[in-house]
């Protein structure tokens, strides 16, 4: 992995099988190991005011998502399994260029019932269920396998290759929290997406995404993120990770895959209308990495306010262009390659 100069080598601190150490605590920074096992456990969780939290304050604090996508020239699809304690949800999309469809489908369960996200990034299986609704994202020896049944003839299967240099982070959140994330894009996937009586399946040009990520966040947060995942008119296969607002300690989750490499980038800056849905957005990184415009087509959005959790969400399925720059400094144009934007507000 290419690494960026304010990223030191912090993972010989961290054993590859668990994230926290004997002390209770862990060591910010890019892991370049495998964690075996998110022990949030053993994590030294204290209030605001330095009072150790319990185990079951623990388990009710600790948040984990996993988001899948893929992204073809005519169709993007994208599914998610939230676990929030109080509150389980699993939704899915498939937005249709040609038409200009967004096929959309969400739901909630109480206090997380049959949601699991189990705490191994890198072998671990999501599901989740309500009712005829089965959402579930199992390990393979070489990557992800994504199946969805729903009422209406649904059905999903979708096979991922994952990549050997996926981004692995963990940094601090908050006073005393941190977040762990696990993410990876332009990887060769297989399968379709049937919703009623059509079918989009896979060709050469499609690529996926994976994002695992949990931890103790902070109570209130928001930010943009980008991801696109493709082929370049040269060839090349190209997997893109931004986001901006994540965390405030200056770390960032920000990766380019180039035919499975990945580059470690400089911060984001995104630059849009959140008035005006389909404005264009600019997004670029401070190193010059990155350089594209993105020209929404259709939008996922849910608003919730239940209190003590509430959500602001908005999600452009779209087109980026512009170039992405390599270790050697060679710009490969990026050009009507399909992806995703994201402007979110969440309180949890």
């Amino acid at each position: 992995m290419a690494r960026g100069r304010n990223w030191p080598d912090l993972t010989e601190n961290i054993t590859k099988q668990t994230l926290i150490g004997a002390k209770g605590r862990f060591t910010p920074g890019v892991l370049d190991q495998p964690v075996e096992t998110i022990n949030y456990l053993d994590y030294d969780l204290r209030t605001v005011m330095d009072k150790p939290r319990s185990r079951l304050a623990k388990r009710w604090r600790f948040n984990q998502f996993q988001f899948v996508s893929a992204m073809a020239p005519g169709w993007v699809f994208g599914m998610a399994i939230v676990d929030l304690k109080l509150l389980g949800s699993g939704f899915f999309y498939l937005f249709d260029f040609e038409s200009g469809q967004m096929f959309e489908q969400s739901f909630m369960q109480p206090l997380a019932r049959h949601t699991v996200i189990e705490p191994f990034p890198e072998h671990g299986a999501s599901r989740f269920r309500k009712g005829e609704v089965s959402l579930s994202i199992e390990p393979t020896e070489s990557g992800r396998k994504v199946q969805l049944t729903a009422p209406g003839t649904i059905r999903v299967d979708l096979t991922l290759q994952d990549t050997d240099q996926p981004l692995r982070l963990v940094c601090p959140a908050g006073y005393n929290g941190w977040v762990f994330t696990r993410k990876s894009a332009g990887l060769a996937v297989d399968g379709e997406v049937r919703w009623g009586g059509q079918a989009w399946r896979w060709d050469e040009q499609t690529r996926a995404s994976i994002d695992w990520s949990c931890g103790f966040m902070r109570r209130e947060t928001a930010w943009n993120w980008a991801c696109l995942a493709g082929v370049a008119e040269d060839g090349t296969s190209i997997g893109l990770n931004l986001a901006a607002g994540v965390n405030e300690t200056g770390m960032t989750e920000n990766a380019l895959w180039l035919d499975g490499q990945c580059i470690k980038l400089g911060a984001a800056r995104f630059v849009f209308d959140r008035y005006r849905a389909g404005s264009e957005w600019r997004v670029t990184t401070e190193d010059g990495r990155v350089d594209l415009a993105f020209e929404p087509a259709g939008v996922r959005k849910e608003r919730l306010n239940a209190w003590v959790l509430a959500s602001n969400f908005r999600q452009f399925a779209g087109t980026f262009s512009g170039t992405v720059t390599d270790e050697a400094g060679k710009k490969i144009p990026v050009a009507g390659l399909r992806g995703l934007v994201e402007d979110h507000f969440a309180r949890w």
